[in-house]
């Protein structure tokens, strides 16, 4: 089977070496020249860990990930802590994988190193594909330049602003959510006494988060911040922002907070958007995975683990079925509600880092505090149904 995969993000060339493996015919088709540094950190959950180990990469990543101490959470303008979890160690207890952060760029540099190891020349950049047509027996991508190129099935791997998505269903009608994002990577070296601490840090407080996080071995800072904004702005986390509005955003926080904006050199700025569910995920033979199927917030930090999850599992049904309609079919069925799951929980933990009223602090920190203190088992058993989850024995 020939496949032509658009987009060559996290989620597509997991697609392309899943379907390679299987000894399929893949082609990935990416927009930019350059597959270079962009992006900055990830947290892979073990349920994307454990894709990433069936594909072969995990080799390939062990010198530049960091596996954080614990998860813990603390407030944002005093830096007391709520609460602390064990992950180190933990997680392949609890769980049978790590939990890691890593650079975009180190695993998009992975997954291409495996891809070409095993399916050379599969990566065509510089492909700016502007639509699909197709029929019974072939499915066709259209260029800008106004080449063509078709295969068995096509897979839209092409994220938030999806081509195929809008010639699918439309010109989407994305819902602003109030709240702005920022991000920013910094050399730990510029942050002297206020590093962020070697674990997943969430800081919470009135109407904004922020998430701090280690990469490469420990000697990069990861700075996520989340700010309820009345007026949205440019949507793509490749915007960059005014390091004057970060620093209002987040001014009289912990120094731990306040050293990465002051130290950055780039503050990436973007609105968050939510998307309307889809019905299905395919027409004919084109099909759509990972953001472009089922977008979501950053704030559960599964966008990476779920194109992971979709990647092992459409290349399954794919290997499976040589119907390509009835494999796509299943794989909606298979992962729309599991998806929606973490697209709902995304949004809740947005709600629950924003508490502003000190009773809401107090009733909601405190019980978390609690919980995690005395019964940490218990805390930590209420992420098994995202982190204990296993794509590889699910087809």
């Amino acid at each position: 089977m020939k496949v032509l995969i658009v987009g060559g993000g996290v989620g597509g060339l997991a697609t392309a070496i899943a379907m390679a493996q299987r000894g399929q015919d893949v082609t990935v088709l990416e927009q930019a020249k350059y597959l270079n540094e962009i992006g900055a950190g990830l947290q892979i959950a073990p349920n994307g860990w454990r894709v990433l180990e069936a594909l072969g990469v995990t080799p390939l990543i062990r010198k530049t990930l960091f596996e954080p101490e614990h998860i813990e959470m603390r407030l944002g303008v005093s830096g007391r802590k709520i609460f602390r979890l064990q992950m180190r160690g933990y997680a392949e207890q609890r769980w049978s994988a790590p939990y890691i952060h890593i650079h975009r760029a180190d695993l998009v540099d992975a997954l291409i190193s495996r891809l070409n190891f095993i399916a050379p020349n599969a990566i065509c950049t510089g492909k700016t594909v502007t639509g699909y047509m197709q029929d019974r027996e072939r499915a066709t991508v259209s260029f800008a330049n106004g080449d063509t190129m078709s295969s068995d099935v096509v897979i839209g791997a092409d994220g938030l602003h999806s081509v195929f998505r809008s010639q699918m269903f439309g010109p989407s009608s994305p819902r602003y959510t109030g709240n702005v994002a920022w991000r920013a990577v910094v050399p730990i070296d510029a942050l002297g006494d206020a590093a962020p601490p070697f674990g997943a840090c969430i800081w919470v407080g009135n109407k904004r988060h922020a998430v701090t996080t280690r990469l490469r071995a420990g000697k990069l800072a990861n700075f996520v911040g989340m700010v309820e904004t009345p007026e949205p702005s440019r949507e793509g986390w490749r915007v960059v922002g005014q390091k004057t509005d970060a620093q209002e955003a987040f001014k009289g926080w912990h120094p731990v907070v306040t050293t990465l904006i002051d130290q950055a050199k780039i503050l990436n700025c973007w609105a968050l958007f939510d998307r309307t569910a889809l019905p299905r995920w395919h027409e004919g033979r084109v099909v759509l995975m990972g953001d472009a199927a089922h977008p979501m917030l950053p704030s559960m930090a599964q966008g990476a683990a779920q194109a992971l999850e979709d990647a092992w599992i459409l290349a399954a049904l794919l290997a499976q079925n040589g119907n390509p309609e009835s494999a796509f079919e299943k794989f909606y069925e298979l992962r729309i509600l599991r998806t929606a799951r973490v697209q709902k929980r995304s949004i809740r933990n947005a709600q629950l880092f924003h508490i502003g009223s000190k009773l809401g602090c107090a009733a909601v920190y405190g019980s978390l505090a609690i919980g995690a203190r005395f019964l940490p088992n218990r805390v930590q058993a209420q992420q098994d149904w995202v982190f204990g989850y296993n794509a590889l024995s699910t087809v």
